[in-house]
């Protein structure tokens, strides 16, 4: 770490915010902006090569999502983090874990430099191995090895989401979870499919995955998240495939070597 000055990266896919948060860092004359990144695995390569002492991090990215960049980083070579997103639930659920700070889209200049200088005296203050064990703590409580977000977060007082919020350019719309019948990965976004409607909500599967029950909601491909309540009956296709049918006829593939944990999680309701 440097004595004058601590370095810091910005981590964001959406160019315009990148660019904003990068202005503001460099009126700090204590910081040093040391690069920007437009997606998840360009962090990983820019955190494990430049080392820098910060990261402003969006949470929900497409591919890797912020906590895929923590996963793949490691929490002992993590440095410290200060969330970015536009979920007040999620960013406060992931803040009480293990940010320094985070920064709820869109904030105002006041509450920026707040969070800077929550992060630099975090940095100057804590050590290592404290900062290694907090994030730590946050790998394990989003854990998503082989489609099981949440499995590393139970009994460890987990929060799961009873509400969420879907912003549209004329009005929000809050839907209760139980109210989802399945969601479906749209490029950069989610689809939720309610009662014969569909509400696009700008988060990535994997972040949204680890906010949503396991023993309500279950990932039978990359593709798709289904309500366990929803499922009809099952068909076998071919070479150990098979097809969910939902209550109103929705026809969703099971990926193969994902028969047997749907099962358990059937049999468990």
């Amino acid at each position: 770490m440097s004595a004058a000055r601590l370095t810091a990266l910005v981590v964001d896919d959406e160019p315009l915010a990148r660019g904003g948060v990068r202005a503001l860092l460099e009126r700090d004359p204590e910081l040093e902006v040391v690069g920007e990144c437009a997606d998840g695995r360009e962090a990983v390569d820019a955190i494990l090569s430049l080392r820098p002492d910060l990261v402003f991090l969006d949470v929900q990215m497409p591919e890797m999502d912020g906590f895929g960049v923590l996963r793949a980083v490691g929490a002992e070579r993590m440095p410290s983090v200060v969330f970015i997103t536009a979920y007040d639930q999620f960013a406060l659920r992931a803040f009480d874990v293990a940010a320094v700070d985070y920064l709820l889209k869109p904030f105002d200049d006041e509450r920026f430099a707040v969070a800077v200088e929550r992060a630099k005296h975090a940095v100057r203050a804590a050590g290592e191995g404290d900062l290694g064990r907090r994030l730590l703590g946050l790998l394990e409580s989003h854990a998503t090895a082989g489609g099981g977000v949440a499995d590393a977060a139970k009994g460890q007082g987990a929060c799961y989401a009873s509400r969420l919020m879907v912003k549209g350019t004329s009005k929000t719309v809050f839907l209760r979870v139980e109210e989802i019948d399945w969601i479906e990965a749209d490029d950069y976004y989610a689809r939720l499919h309610v009662a014969g409607k569909s509400h696009l909500l700008r988060e990535t599967m994997a972040s949204l995955e680890a906010r949503l029950d396991p023993a309500r909601f279950f990932r039978v491909h990359r593709s798709a998240i289904v309500n366990l309540d929803r499922v009809r009956e099952m068909q076998p296709l071919f070479r150990g495939e098979h097809v969910l049918i939902l209550n109103d006829g929705t026809r969703l593939k099971l990926s193969r070597g994902r028969l047997d944990k749907l099962e358990a999680a059937l049999a468990g309701r």
